[in-house]
C-alpha cells in the first residue's frame, strides 16, 4: 500500500500529517530536482510526502535537510538520507 501526500509549507517548515511512527518507523529524506521527498515505511507499507524546493523560499536547502533529519529523530523515526 502507497500514500502519496503533497505539502506546500510557505515560509516556515511546519511538520504536519506525519504517519504513525508504530506503523513507518523508517524516514527517509530524497533530494530530488525539485523537491525533497520524505518516504516512509515500515511492515511491508510505504507512504511518502514530497515538498517542493519552491517553498523553502530561499532558504538554505541543505539547513532545512539537516533540521528535517534531526526533527524526525526527535520524534522517534529511523532517518536516512539519500542524494
Amino acid at each position: 500500500m502507497a500514500i502519496r501526500k503533497r505539502v506546500y509549507l510557505g515560509h516556515m517548515l511546519r511538520l504536519m500529517g506525519l504517519p504513525p511512527v508504530s506503523r513507518f518507523p523508517d524516514a527517509v529524506l530524497v533530494q530530488a530536482e525539485e523537491r525533497l521527498e520524505l518516504r516512509f515505511s515500515g511492515a511491508g507499507a510505504t507512504t511518502s510526502i514530497e515538498i517542493p524546493l519552491w517553498t523553502l523560499e530561499g532558504q538554505d536547502v541543505e539547513a532545512a535537510q539537516l533540521w528535517l533529519l534531526a526533527e524526525l529523530r526527535e520524534r522517534g523515526y529511523r532517518v536516512a538520507f539519500e542524494r
